[in-house]
C-alpha cells in the first residue's frame, strides 16, 4: 500500500541509513529485481553513472522496446515514462519522482491539440516525443530531434502537415525541408532561453571554439552555430570534430558524458539571458536525484501508468516512429 505522503508529495523520501552504499545497493537491487535503469542525457552525472544506459529519447525507447527486464527505471522525465510503459505495458515502469514533468509537453494540452487537429483536417500530425500520452493519442507520427528531418523527408512533398509542440523545431525542419508545416506554439523552456549576445561574447573569448546547438534553440541561436542537432548528434560531433573547445547550447547536463567522453577537451555551457538563473538547466531533470533513485527502487514506487484506451491509440504512432528510424537507419 502507497503511503499517503508519497502519494501527495509524487516521491519516496523514506531515511537512508548512513552506513548504507547507496550506489552499490542501487546496483544490487537491479540484479535482484530484474531492473533497468535507463537515464537522459540531461540527468545529474551521478544518475548517468549508475544507469545501465543513457541515450536521447529516441535511444531510450529503441532501448525500451527491446528490453527483457521485469523492471524500467526512467531516470528522466514523465513523458519518457509514459512512452516506455506504452511499449511494454506488461513491465513495471518506474520514475523516481512524479514531478518530474517537462515545460514542452506541457505547453501542448491534449484537448486543445486534439481540438487544433479537428480544426486543420487532412493533415498528417507530427509530434515530438516531448508530449503527453493524451497528445501522441491524437498523433499520426512520433518523431525525435535525431530522426524529425529524415522522417519528414519520408512523407510525400504535398502532404499537409501539423508538427507540434515545439516552434523552434519545427521551424527549422521547414527551413532544412523546404515545407510549410502548420506548427503548434510550444517550446521548452531551457532551449528558449540562451542568449545570442552572450553566446557570440563567449565566442571573442574562445574564438576557436565551435558553437553546437539543439534545433529546441531559437532561430538566431542556430544560425550562429557550427554544428546543429540532437543530444546524441551534438555528442557524437564533440568528440569526432578537431576543435579543442565548444560552447553548448543544450541543457548542460550532456556537458558530463561529453566530458569523459572527451576528457582533452573543453566544453562551456551557453549562457541564458538571465544570469542571475540556472536556466540552462531543465529543473524537471534535476528532480531525479541519488535517494530518490534508491527508494523508488526499494518500494517499487513511483509507477507509471497510462489508461489502455490512451495507450492502444499512442502506442501507434510510436511504432510508426521506430519502424521508420530502423528503416532509414537511424
Amino acid at each position: 500500500m502507497v503511503d499517503k505522503k508519497w502519494l501527495e508529495q509524487g516521491f519516496i523520501d523514506e531515511p537512508i541509513s548512513e552506513k548504507t552504499d547507496i550506489k552499490a545497493e542501487i546496483r544490487r537491487m537491479c540484479k535482484e529485481k530484474n531492473a533497468l535503469i535507463m537515464a537522459h542525457y540531461y540527468t545529474e552525472g551521478v544518475i548517468q553513472e549508475l544507469a545501465d544506459f543513457v541515450g536521447d529519447s529516441l535511444a531510450l525507447a529503441q532501448k525500451a522496446a527491446t528490453t527483457d527486464a521485469d523492471i524500467i527505471v526512467m531516470c528522466g522525465v514523465h513523458f519518457m515514462g509514459e512512452t516506455n510503459k506504452i511499449l511494454c505495458p506488461e513491465k513495471t515502469v518506474l520514475i523516481p519522482d512524479l514531478n518530474a514533468s517537462c515545460s514542452l509537453a506541457e505547453s501542448c494540452p491534449a484537448d486543445e491539440f486534439e481540438q487544433f487537429v479537428k480544426a486543420h483536417p487532412g493533415h498528417t500530425v507530427i509530434s515530438y516525443v516531448n508530449t503527453s500520452a493524451g497528445t501522441k493519442a491524437v498523433t499520426d507520427i512520433v518523431v525525435t530531434s535525431s530522426n524529425a528531418k529524415q522522417i519528414v523527408d519520408a512523407l510525400p512533398k504535398d502532404t499537409p502537415i501539423i508538427f507540434g509542440p515545439d516552434r523552434n523545431l519545427g521551424n527549422y525542419i521547414n527551413g532544412l525541408t523546404g515545407r510549410q508545416m502548420l506548427l503548434w506554439n510550444g517550446a521548452c523552456h531551457v532551449h528558449e532561453k540562451f542568449s545570442v549576445e552572450k553566446i557570440l561574447q563567449l565566442k571573442k573569448e574562445h574564438p576557436a571554439a565551435k558553437i553546437l546547438a539543439h534545433p529546441e534553440c531559437k532561430g538566431p541561436v542556430i544560425n550562429i552555430a557550427d554544428k546543429v542537432g540532437s543530444t546524441a548528434a551534438l555528442l557524437k560531433f564533440s568528440i569526432a570534430d578537431d576543435a579543442q573547445e565548444f560552447i553548448v547550447a543544450t541543457e548542460s547536463g550532456i556537458l558530463n558524458k561529453m566530458q569523459k567522453s572527451a576528457p582533452q577537451k573543453t566544453f562551456i555551457p551557453a549562457p541564458p539571458d538571465d544570469s542571475t538563473c540556472a536556466c540552462n538547466e531543465c529543473n524537471f531533470m534535476k528532480l531525479i536525484t541519488l535517494s530518490k533513485l534508491y527508494n523508488c527502487l526499494k518500494y517499487e514506487w513511483p509507477t507509471i501508468e497510462v489508461q489502455p484506451e490512451v495507450a492502444q491509440k499512442a502506442i501507434k504512432p510510436i511504432e510508426k516512429m521506430l519502424e521508420m528510424s530502423k528503416r532509414l537507419g537511424l
